[in-house]
């Protein structure tokens, strides 16, 4: 039996009806939520403005922490349903939002650990004639209304790095979840404010009409905006933002894997077939594009295919599952289409290839697509990896560097010099050594460059880019030198 959500924006209705959340496993209908108009995101915006410009309405860090601390206890305590639930909706196997869960759980944590460590600083004075008898400190506001728009493949932990740093900075926020999942984020705000959490400080909302989503980004009142999702979208919305609005936007990759001839296979091999094949691949840093030298890149894609053809692919609620379903249907059209293409070209297939059904695609290795294929200049976002034979490490590099992304990427090899040679010359934001592409901590600095994106992710960074360093200047005599 299907729930019903209602907007979660106080006071406010909505004649613009509803959307329908389905599992993209087998469509089944999981629940219907009540879709904001033009005026429910007025009503939204006004709300979080209110409570900015009147600082006698600031939460407190003391009660801001407590709130966080009790989040994250009752998130302890309904871990299992939020992890179901979230696999439901996204189709993470459930193995993996178990995880998920766990890391969002210390994600609240790591938000508290960041109120009780930051600090502003001293700005030294008496340095010359106009700063004698001056003494100068920092200290960290709010910046103001944040607004969140994300994605769906982390339907839970996206949203509390989005969420829990506007809420530990004491910023109001207001924050549009992917419309295919948006239930994990509406629980993490039921506990929120289950936890004492005014509900004016954290509104969600999902939109049919785009232009409702555009207002809601483009207001003159929005502080910060921080988008996770296409770059094709998120540069257009921020090329709409109003004037001083700041931003933060995360976007995807193709991820670059160097393997020198020296490598481990024994650890390469289990460390790319989870990297690449995790959440099907619909992972913004998963393994894609792994240029291995000519004298082992055969039995690399060979034995990663040897992996990956036994990986359980199928229904993401049960616990044996190792690769759920894409998340619409016409993705998975689009990754058979892109394999198909890069076959027709010349590419080997070593394993996979073909639709299991409407939402499941097998997991696949190529050997050698050619470079203008999409597999070869595109995010795949599917279950697909692709391994190169290169004649060196140079060439390597060079091919990797060759796409206009640039997030994190990694080189397995057994020499120091050759790891600090890839890491010096990769266009990348992060290089893991003898580890996969998408290794990340949430208190690790998470960034995409060129077109991959715009400022820092990871909860401290997000957190500093939600307040202001606002300094204060004293003048007394008492202070000269």
């Amino acid at each position: 039996m299907s729930q019903h959500f209602n907007l979660q924006i106080p006071g406010a209705q909505s004649d613009d009806g509803q959307i329908e959340v389905t599992a993209p496993y087998d469509g089944t209908l999981i629940a219907t939520v009540t879709a904001a108009d033009a005026n429910a995101v007025e009503l939204a915006l006004s709300t979080a403005d209110r409570l900015y410009r009147d600082r006698d309405l600031w939460l407190k860090p003391a009660k801001r922490m407590e709130i966080l601390e009790k989040t994250a206890s009752i998130m302890s305590e309904r871990a299992e349903e939020l992890a179901v639930e979230a696999a439901r909706e996204g189709g993470k196997p459930l193995i993996d939002s178990r995880a998920e869960v766990a890391r969002a759980i210390d994600g609240v944590r790591n938000c508290i650990e960041v109120l009780r460590t930051q600090a502003g600083e001293e700005i030294p004075m008496n340095l010359n004639p106009a700063s004698e008898g001056k003494f100068a400190v920092t200290r960290h506001e709010p910046i103001g209304i944040v607004v969140a728009v994300s994605a769906f493949n982390h339907p839970l932990n996206l949203i509390v790095h989005q969420v829990g740093p506007a809420v530990a900075t004491g910023c109001p926020v207001i924050i549009k979840p992917a419309e295919d999942t948006p239930l994990s984020c509406f629980r993490f705000i039921n506990i929120l404010r289950e936890a004492g959490l005014p509900e004016e400080w954290c509104q969600s909302l999902i939109v049919k009409n785009l232009e409702n989503a555009t207002k809601l980004v483009t207001d003159s009142r929005v502080a910060f905006f921080s988008f996770i999702g296409s770059a094709r979208v998120g540069w257009s919305l921020r090329s709409q933002v109003a004037p001083g609005t700041r931003c933060a936007l995360e976007h995807g990759g193709a991820a670059p894997v160097v393997v020198a001839a020296d490598a481990n296979l024994d650890r390469l091999v289990p460390s790319l077939t989870k990297g690449g094949f995790y959440h099907a691949g619909q992972v913004c840093v998963s393994v894609q594009r792994v240029f291995a030298d000519s004298s082992i890149a055969r039995e690399v894609a060979q034995k990663i295919a040897e992996k990956a053809k036994n990986l359980i692919v199928g229904d993401p609620t049960d616990a044996a599952t190792e690769v759920g379903p894409l998340i619409r249907h016409r993705e998975t059209d689009r990754v058979e289409a892109w394999v198909n293409e890069a076959v027709a070209a010349g590419a080997e297939v070593f394993c996979g290839g073909k639709r299991i059904s409407d939402s499941c695609f097998e997991a696949t290795v190529l050997l050698n697509p050619p470079s203008d294929c999409k597999v070869s200049q595109a995010e795949i976002f599917g279950p697909v990896v692709c391994v190169y034979s290169v004649e060196n490490v140079d060439a390597a590099i060079a091919r990797a560097n060759d796409v206009p992304f640039s997030f994190q990427a990694s080189v397995f090899t057994r020499s120091i010099d050759t790891a600090m040679r890839v890491y010096r010359r990769l266009n990348a934001s992060a290089v893991m050594v003898n580890e996969h592409t998408a290794f990340r901590v949430d208190w690790m600095p998470f960034a995409g460059l060129k077109q991959s994106g715009l400022a820092v992710g990871g909860i401290p960074f997000t957190m500093h880019d939600m307040q202001v360093r606002k300094m204060l200047v004293l003048h007394s005599e008492e202070l000269r030198p």
